[in-house]
């Protein structure tokens, strides 16, 4: 009798060998995989440009400390008081690797500010052609390289700077050191500029210590006088989450006791009092270690918190920087890190509104850019900032060498508006120069105003170039190369003739170029908007008086902080006979008094 037969067992089968949970949910993992091989296959050699569309209002770095202070930060009817005390070594350091490469990283330092207490915040040193003294003077004004305080670079001399070390025989050559407080200030002229003082356009730039070049201002800085570097106090450097009266930086600005930037102070009182966004300042006494104390100007820094005083802070704001252009370059964000900075909303937003404007403005022809520029950007709120820096006589706006200008993009009507910041170049410009004239450079050439007829400017407020009133035949100073810009240094800036992309010399009635600015005056189509707003801002700045009382108010704020001197009483002097020219001039044109 055959025993039972012992059955075979069989082996398992391969899906058996897998997890029970991957047997049951094979179908979306699968479908992964495919989805994935399909996007290797068709996307594979394609550039994935990230894109963050949240609308978000929540900021990614809250305060979390915010010191309360005593007095207001920005209170001008009290005096202030900063002191900075840090390691010598550390500002060594700083200053070695500055000279060697041009970078500006912080260092410690323990700050009190009207009497309180802070340690560890970070300061570094802020600006870009403000600093070229301290580089060795390689830098021309207005961050163009090449230059130097006395304008070497140039050719044959050029423009001469702060004390006309490198003038040459240009047509605004320079010698002995100009020490002009306001347009035309006092000081030695030199080789070059034809002799003369005053107030005249051209003079030594407001503020600083002479030169020429419109206005453009070169400080004879040193690293043995800490106290008068321009500096960017940041609060929040080493303690995370903290801020001073909410605020998490504090700019200190150029020119200390004689020298402090009075029509800087000017420009930002008279901006807030028309209703557009300006920065906050006060005067302020500031030592530093062991050095003596001075007067300062010390200005709210356009940062985050700057952003949320902004239209309830429903928006996004974007900082032009002095290296970038605004020139399109596709649609990857990282093209544009040299251009723009974002200061608010990081996460939760990003420069895609900014790539989109740029696109289209630098597209469009000009029956596309009057027709459609009102779907971009704030039409009237573009009318009064180009009227605005008109009004002020600001070499240094959106078309400057500088590229002295804030982007607010609104995320409700999803259009732009442009702001205004660092403002001491305002007030250098040709005091008779009315809504279709360019203003401080006119013609994009040193000292080339339409009227004015003036080379660039020795220590003195000496002017070279023509002497009749009236722009040379080939509309550049003497002394200045045949075929410019062509014959004009490599390397300029974007917006510089020379180095503009967006339209050479020239850019329509604000002197340099940048496309909204120049298409917006060049354009009949918007001619009433911004005639309109000119003689608006015309009546909220000179006929009613208040640039003339703000003037006498501001020299006051600077005498508290210790600024009081025969200079400062003559800076104070200059700025006035700007202001009551610019009221007389504009008060006889038509156009401008309706």
């Amino acid at each position: 009798m055959t025993g039972p037969t012992t059955p075979r067992q069989r082996g398992r089968r391969l899906k058996d060998r897998l997890p029970v949970r991957l047997r049951h949910h094979w179908k979306p993992g699968a479908a992964l995989g495919i989805g994935l091989a399909a996007m290797v296959f068709f996307l594979g050699d394609a550039r994935i440009s990230p894109y963050v569309t949240s609308a978000s209002r929540v900021e990614g770095d809250p305060i979390t400390e915010d010191v309360r202070g005593t007095v207001d930060l920005y209170d001008t009817s009290v005096p202030h008081s900063i002191q900075l005390t840090y390691k010598q070594t550390d500002f060594d350091k700083m200053m070695k690797e500055f000279k060697e490469d041009g970078t500006k990283d912080y260092i410690e330092a323990d700050l009190v500010v009207d009497g309180v207490y802070l340690n560890d915040v970070g300061i570094r040193l802020k600006g870009n052609s403000t600093l070229s003294s301290l580089r060795g003077d390689r830098g021309m004004p207005g961050g163009m390289p090449g230059g130097g305080r006395g304008g070497a670079g140039f050719p044959q001399g050029g423009p001469a700077g702060a004390d006309g070390t490198a003038g040459g025989q240009g047509a605004a050559g320079g010698q002995g050191r100009g020490q002009g407080q306001q347009p035309g200030g006092a000081g030695a002229g030199g080789a070059g500029g034809a002799a003369g003082t005053g107030a005249g356009p051209g003079g030594g730039g407001p503020g600083g210590a002479g030169g020429g070049f419109g206005g453009m201002v070169q400080y004879d800085l040193s690293a043995d006088k800490p106290e008068e570097l321009p500096w960017l106090v940041k609060i929040d450097e080493y303690v995370e989450g903290r801020a001073y009266q909410g605020e998490r930086e504090i700019s200190l600005r150029p020119g200390s006791n004689a020298q402090v930037p009075l029509n800087e102070a000017l420009s930002l009182s008279l901006t807030d009092k028309s209703g557009q966004k300006a920065e906050r300042y006060a005067f302020t006494q500031v030592k530093v270690n062991d050095r003596p104390s001075v007067a300062r100007l010390m200005v709210e820094a356009p940062d985050t918190d700057y952003a949320d005083d902004i239209a309830d802070g429903n928006g996004v704001l974007y900082k032009a920087k002095a290296s970038g252009s605004f020139e399109y370059r596709g649609d990857d964000p990282s093209e544009y890190e040299d251009s723009f900075k974002q200061l608010n909303k990081k996460g939760s937003q990003d420069l895609e509104p900014v790539m989109k404007l740029i696109k289209w403005a630098s597209e469009a022809s000009d029956e596309e850019f009057a027709r459609e520029l009102h779907k971009y950007v704030d039409v009237e709120s573009l009318a009064r900032y180009v009227a605005s820096q008109n009004l002020l006589l600001n070499f240094d706006d959106i078309a400057g060498p500088g590229k002295n200008y804030l982007l607010w993009y609104d995320l409700d009507t999803k259009k732009f508006s442009v702001l205004g910041w660092d403002y001491n170049l305002t007030f250098s410009g040709d005091a008779t120069a009315g809504p279709d004239d360019s203003t401080g450079m006119g013609g994009g050439m040193p000292g080339a105003r339409p009227g004015a007829g003036t080379g660039g400017a020795g220590g003195d407020g000496t002017t070279g170039g023509t002497t009749d009133g009236g722009t040379p035949p080939n509309g550049l100073p003497e002394g200045m190369p045949e075929g410019f810009p062509e014959g004009f240094p490599e390397g300029m800036p974007e917006g510089f003739p020379g180095g503009d992309r967006e339209g050479g010399p020239g850019g329509g009635r604000g002197g340099m170029s940048h496309v909204l600015k120049t298409k917006f005056l060049a354009l009949d189509a918007f001619d009433s908007v911004y005639k309109k707003a000119y003689r608006e801002l015309y009546q909220e700045f000179y006929a009613s008086g208040t640039a003339a009382e703000s003037v006498e108010a501001i020299a006051e704020q600077a005498r508290s902080a210790g600024a009081g001197s025969k200079e400062l009483d003559t800076a104070v002097t200059k700025l006035t006979k700007t202001v009551t020219d610019r009221t007389t001039a504009l008060a006889k044109d038509k156009e401008v008094t309706g």
